[in-house]
């Protein structure tokens, strides 16, 4: 049904939640991110109140395992849930139920976990985490397009595609990336175009809103000086 990665950038510190499904609109209720604790992804049969409850308790600095050890053992319905959690400091964990649908697995690595249900095989998860590695010095979000572009041209979904995502978050509460594809033919295509449509459009938006340290924000400092900004 779904492959996602969470991952933390060592670079930058940013934190960030990529995947696609056969479905409509997975960005809906599998990606949760949060500034300063973690990146969460929920799948299978979700239970977003891993990531509503987890990501506070990361913020805590409790380990994403304690967390989610504690947060599943206390779920019913653990037995048919899959996750990924990367935290502030880059720790990562993942679980995959005993009874997701085959093929589902899960691969963790440093900063980042990739973790897929109802997949084509290991060589989808295999192709993800290729996708996300092959260039450590560029930017979170290219590094996550490239996971999913990668994880679809492996064969990805059993059932194919409908919808992708990708929301990446630096210093700020808010998003520097929200990329969604809701219901689309080729969703990972769609996500590629639409990268570039918001690093041209929205991205210097984005970059001029009021941050905790500048209240004013860019934006607001340029049209008062007598130029203009804004959308």
């Amino acid at each position: 049904m779904t492959f996602s990665i969470v991952a933390r950038c060592p670079r930058t510190g940013q934190l960030g939640v990529a995947a696609l499904t056969a479905t409509a609109g997975v960005g809906k209720l599998l990606s949760h991110v949060r500034n300063g604790a973690g990146a969460v992804a929920t799948q299978a049969t979700h239970n977003p109140f891993l990531a509503y409850d987890g990501l506070p308790m990361l913020a805590e600095g409790r380990s994403p395992r304690e967390v989610f050890d504690e947060l599943l053992a206390n779920d019913p319905g653990r037995d048919v849930r899959q996750a990924g959690v990367v935290d502030a400091q880059g720790r990562s964990h993942a679980f995959t139920g005993a009874r997701t649908l085959p093929w589902s697995g899960q691969h963790v690595g440093s900063g980042f976990a990739a973790q897929g249900n109802r997949l084509a095989g290991p060589e989808t998860l295999a192709a993800i985490v290729r996708g996300y590695q092959q260039d450590p010095e560029a930017d979170l979000v290219e590094r996550l397009l490239c996971a999913i572009e990668a994880g679809e041209d492996s064969g990805g979904d059993r059932k194919g595609a409908g919808s992708a995502t990708i929301t990446v978050i630096s210093e700020e509460p808010y998003p520097l990336w929200d990329l969604r594809v809701d219901d689309a033919d080729d969703p990972a295509r769609e996500l590629r175009r639409l990268y570039g449509v918001f690093q041209e459009q929205m991205l210097p938006i984005v970059r001029g809103l009021p941050t905790r340290d500048d209240p004013m924000g860019e934006s607001a400092r340029q049209v008062l000086a007598g130029g203009t900004a804004g959308a």
